[in-house]
């Protein structure tokens, strides 16, 4: 059996006086959770406190990750794109309350015309799944995805149910920021979003000169060894094994699953699930939903804030199995995604990365790996980062 080369851990970056802790964390996933390559960055009231990276670009490789390293967000590139919709929203020209349809016609078919755009945001529009899963050619071509979504019949009644749309979210968000503005979503982002907030995300990676030269590391789907973890309870496990379960078709939306490090791939824009980003683009763009942020502007309106993290949705997640908590686009700390404290917002990307903003603490949290857990939501390494970050906020 091939034995990975040994590799220089050692944590490098800077901490802010009371912060120590995090370094403690950061260093222990090496140690004890098998992290082969990771950043995480955390800004309070603007101004950034943590910056550390360690390990190597690629998993298996000795390139070293430096602070400009990027990895593939998952669907923590979720948060990216809402931030997208409720943007429009702050300028008036997006209604969360309004039918889907008002700004997508097609989508009305099948009894979906009682969908509004806030179900979208808070994953309550019942069509988390694809009767046919589209190929990852058919899911990288926006216009016959957001086709499939719009042909699909709903699984529940929008609006009167909530269940995670791993997959069918790119489509959704992608084609009303397309019909509302006349451009993709990855476009707006880049202009909008990461431009006017100095962050380094993308949805749809350029192939620019940073590209070439190897900034953005590839990411290995085995999950990274560490301390066991407690036997999932059989319903969860069925619904995650069984192919006809929602989970799993909401999973498995796109099938076979797509090559990650696939240049192509990395280029398509799936707001759901393929942006790239640093651990100091997350949490930069998380500092500016929040507040000023050093040397960029800030992005959301207290208001649009107060949107993104009331509850829109609670209770057993028909899709993740689990109970689940949204506000508009946001993940709401609860047991789906344990956040910093109760006023958080966020998403986890599955297997590992990590982003959210804390209006309470002023806290903003980035972290990004190329070692893919298993786990959906919660993962050991992001989440002893965050217990790390919440001791040293609770200490201040």
């Amino acid at each position: 059996m091939a034995v990975a080369p040994t590799v220089d851990t050692a944590v490098n970056g800077t901490l802010a006086p009371g912060f120590e802790g995090v370094g403690a964390a950061f260093a222990r996933n090496f140690a004890e959770r098998g992290e082969r390559g990771a950043g995480v960055v955390v800004y309070r009231d603007g101004h950034k406190v943590v910056d550390l990276y360690a390990g190597t670009r690629d998993v298996d490789g000795q390139a070293p990750w430096t602070p400009g390293t990027g990895q593939i967000l998952r669907s923590a590139t979720k948060g990216v794109s809402a931030a997208a919709l409720l943007l429009l929203h702050q300028r008036g020209a997006l209604d969360p309350d309004a039918p889907v349809g008002t700004y997508w016609p097609e989508f009305k078919a099948h009894g979906k015309e009682t969908a509004l755009v806030r179900h979208v945001l808070a994953h309550r529009a019942g069509v988390p799944a694809l009767d046919r899963p589209l190929t990852p050619a058919e899911a990288a071509d926006p216009e016959r995805g957001a086709a499939a979504v719009a042909a699909q019949a709903p699984f529940w009644a929008p609006g009167t149910d909530h269940g995670y749309h791993a997959q069918t979210y790119s489509w959704l968000t992608g084609e009303l920021v397309r019909r509302v503005t006349g451009r993709s979503l990855g476009t707006f982002v880049a202009e909008e979003i990461a431009g006017p907030a100095r962050a380094d995300v993308w949805i749809g990676l350029p192939a620019d000169r940073a590209q070439r030269a190897g900034r953005v590391g590839p990411v290995t789907a085995p999950a990274v060894p560490g301390a066991p973890r407690s036997r999932p309870k059989a319903a969860l496990r069925e619904a995650y094994t069984n192919p006809a379960s929602l989970t799993r078709r909401a999973f498995d939306s796109v099938a076979p699953a797509p090559d990650e490090n696939d240049p192509g791939y990395r280029a398509a824009e799936l707001p759901g699930s393929n942006g790239i980003g640093t651990a100091d683009g997350l949490a930069r763009f998380y500092a500016a939903l929040i507040g000023d942020v050093d040397g960029g502007a800030r992005l959301f309106s207290p208001e649009t804030v107060r949107l993104a993290r009331t509850e829109a949705s609670a209770g057993p997640d028909r899709v993740l199995a689990v109970p689940s908590r949204f506000g508009l686009g946001y993940m709401l700390h609860g047991v789906a995604s344990p956040l910093l404290t109760p006023h958080s917002f966020g998403h986890p990307g599955r297997g590992g990365a990590l982003g959210f903003a804390d209006p309470q603490t002023g806290i903003a949290f980035g972290y990004v790996t190329n070692g893919m857990g298993k786990g959906v939501t919660a993962d050991p390494r992001a989440q002893a980062l965050v217990g790390a970050v919440r001791e040293a906020a609770a200490a201040r």
